[in-house]
């Protein structure tokens, strides 16, 4: 006969929903006393462009482009372009996000 386990099954899932309501979600979740963990695609993890590292720094931060370019002054727009390598982080860039992202400067050179 088979003994209960110690530990509740769990199960990983992978959930994708609007911007809008994502925070909601994520607060719905923790109400349930669900663990909610966020991660950043494999691929990303092995891309080393400046962009990627912008992109990895601002997640670990949980920081939208909207407020990273509030704390910085520097426009979301340039954000998005850094972020995509459409733009290159200038050394006075890659300072101020250095500064509000906890980070040092020369990882987005």
């Amino acid at each position: 006969m088979l003994e209960p386990t110690k530990k509740p099954h769990i199960e990983l899932l992978h959930v994708s929903c609007p911007q809008g309501v994502y925070a909601e979600v994520i607060k719905m979740l923790e109400g349930y006393d669900c663990h909610v963990e966020r991660a950043l695609p494999a691929d990303d993890l092995l891309d080393q462009t400046p962009g990627t590292m912008l992109r990895g720094a601002r997640f670990r931060e949980d920081m939208t482009q909207v407020q990273l370019a509030e704390a910085s002054g520097i426009p979301r727009r340039h954000i998005s372009d850094m972020e995509h390598n459409r733009r290159p982080i200038g050394k006075k860039a890659a300072r101020k996000f250095a500064e509000v992202l906890k980070v040092d400067y020369r990882v987005f050179l």
